[in-house]
């Protein structure tokens, strides 16, 4: 008894402490908070009174918040109330504009892409009219953020767009009714075969999954026995959406994914709650490195139940929650507050923020480090890094040419040009740039002032300082100029080298001005060796069953005695 009633004071005593030592922690932690935003306050209070020049105290705040945010991860961000809007277009895919993109380029803001069908595209907007004035408002020296403000409103409201179109010398003045814009997540949908149908989802807003299951049921009307569901370049959305997608295909009472974080109140598993579309046709679901989120928990989800072939290149790896919460003055913080995990257990993040390099750098989580989960029938799935498809397509590179040609505007601007002419594309899917319309581009590269590889001349001028601050120059100058000449940029050489890689994107441009994005993702399909596995592999279906079981075990034959 005695041992007893000392084992329970001990036991007291032992939570007594646990719970002062928590508590003692707690009141450490809100000092600290409190202390941090005294000096805060103190710093701005001194900046704004005796700095040297007046501070702009809204732009210098938001910008300390979001610099103290970048160092936690790209995902937590803050939004002022003046930019709640672009929250809302996030979430929901909806503003009230005249449905375009734009641009900064040569000094001045441009239409970039006119969406189809939208007020821009109905006023007769085109790629490469530069914005000049916005009812009576002179936009030529505005920022592409000033633009696009001046370019919303409500709905219904008319604006006057005074704008100048390249080759021709007279500006013209439209007037545009502002409409809800709601941007469609299927881009592109229909059937490649007779019995294969294909879409392309684009984004997990509010209630794209409907648009999904819409989609579904009109390529099934059509005679769809088997589906293609393409996430390539789908960066996620809203996981409710997510779930609802995979639902269409698996029985209702299914765990699709839960989410663990520090507020245990807040963790959740999400399941199926309505009965499914189709649980048997057969599905082969299309990720690159730019499916990420929601995407993720899509494919990564079939994946874990064998419902679906995974096919293309790894995922992006975002295996992390965003919770939106309200601020005072309007504002907003979408904050990451708990990691995902889908039916096999996994958690798909490939980027440690909570451990960064000394230099700031985010390592991606090495695959020696990852853990082996198994799906429902036993195949072997790893965490940490992305969704690695069943079928794995390598991802071809090209050449640093192809990225500062699009980046510096020299194939859109070449295209303008091309579209002055008058040409003809008869269909997005048999368009092909013709060898004498390349060899224009080149004479137009070639008739700019087109610098590109700048991060190599970068990297060498830091060598060369770092080898004459350590006195290697001399005995390395040889060396030096070698690399030097291998590593200059040889304009000819590139423009041949990556020829077909440059002729695509060329292509891909002139079809968006007549096709819009639909008409580029017909193009592009017209040679892909990601849709044509999934093709080749739902016209044999014995090997699409064989993907979904586990691989059997070599067992070493047994010798005759």
């Amino acid at each position: 008894m005695r041992k007893s009633i000392l084992f329970m004071l001990a036991a007291f005593f032992a939570m007594q402490a646990v719970a002062q030592t928590t508590g003692e922690d707690k009141n450490q932690r809100y000092y600290d908070i409190n202390k941090n935003i005294d000096i805060f306050n103190s710093v701005l209070r001194e900046l704004d009174l005796f700095y040297v020049d007046s501070i702009e105290v809204n732009k210098l705040v938001q910008g300390t918040i979001n610099s103290m945010l970048t160092r936690l991860d790209p995902y937590t961000e803050y939004y002022a109330e003046e930019n709640m809007g672009d929250l809302q277009f996030l979430t929901t895919g909806e503003y009230a504009g005249i449905g375009a993109i734009i641009s900064y380029h040569s000094g001045q803001v441009i239409i970039n892409e006119p969406y189809e069908g939208l007020p821009a595209d109905k006023a007769g907007l085109k790629a490469g009219d530069a914005i000049l004035e916005i009812d009576g408002e002179d936009m030529r020296k505005s920022t592409v953020k000033q633009v696009s403000d001046k370019l919303k409103g409500i709905p219904g409201t008319v604006l006057k767009l005074t704008i100048q179109r390249p080759g021709e010398k007279n500006q013209q003045t439209l007037s545009i009714a502002r409409e809800k814009i709601e941007m469609d997540p299927i881009t592109y949908a229909g059937m490649v075969d007779n019995k294969t149908g294909y879409l392309h989802y684009g984004s997990f807003t509010t209630k794209s999954a409907e648009r999904v299951k819409e989609t579904v049921n009109e390529l099934k009307q059509q005679g769809a026995t088997s589906l293609i569901l393409d996430l390539r370049g789908n960066g996620g959305g809203i996981l409710d959406e997510a779930v609802n997608v995979v639902n269409l295909f698996v029985p209702k009472g299914e765990e699709i994914v839960s989410t663990k974080g520090k507020v245990k109140q807040w963790d959740r598993s999400y399941h199926t709650q309505s009965q499914p579309l189709d649980e048997i046709i057969p599905i082969v679901v299309l990720i690159d490195t730019g499916s990420a989120s929601a995407s993720e928990i899509v494919a990564g989800s079939l994946q874990d139940l064998d419902r679906a072939v995974i096919v293309g290149n790894r995922s992006f790896g975002k295996g992390l929650v965003q919770t939106p919460r309200d601020l005072p003055y309007g504002g907003n913080i979408k904050i990451t507050t708990s990691k995902y995990y889908i039916p096999s257990g996994r958690c798909i993040q490939a980027l440690d923020y909570s451990h960064r390099n000394p230099d700031g750098s985010v390592a991606r989580v090495p695959d020696s480090l990852t853990n082996i989960f198994k799906t429902r029938s036993g195949r072997e799935v790893r965490d940490g890094g992305g969704i690695t498809p069943d079928i794995v397509i390598p991802q071809e590179t090209g050449g640093t040419i192809t990225y500062y040609l699009m980046t510096e505007n020299i194939i859109f601007d070449f295209v303008t040009t091309w579209m002055q002419e008058g040409k003809e594309v008869a269909s997005p899917k048999d368009f092909r740039l013709t060898d004498a319309d390349y060899d224009d581009f080149r004479k137009f590269v070639k008739s700019k002032d087109f610098k590109y590889d700048q991060l190599s001349e970068h990297s060498l001028e830091q060598l060369r300082s770092i080898m004459e601050f350590e006195g290697y120059m001399d005995v390395a100058s040889a060396e030096y100029k070698a690399l030097e000449a291998k590593l200059q940029p040889n304009l000819d050489r590139d423009l041949e080298l990556f020829k077909e890689q440059i002729r695509n994107m060329i292509e891909s441009e002139i079809v968006q001005r007549h096709f819009y994005k639909k008409g580029v993702l017909i193009h592009q399909l017209s040679d892909d060796k990601v849709f044509d596995k999934a093709l080749e592999l739902l016209s044999d279906l014995r090997t699409y069953h064989v993907l979904l079981q586990p691989k059997k075990a070599d067992i070493p034959a047994t010798a005759a005695m």
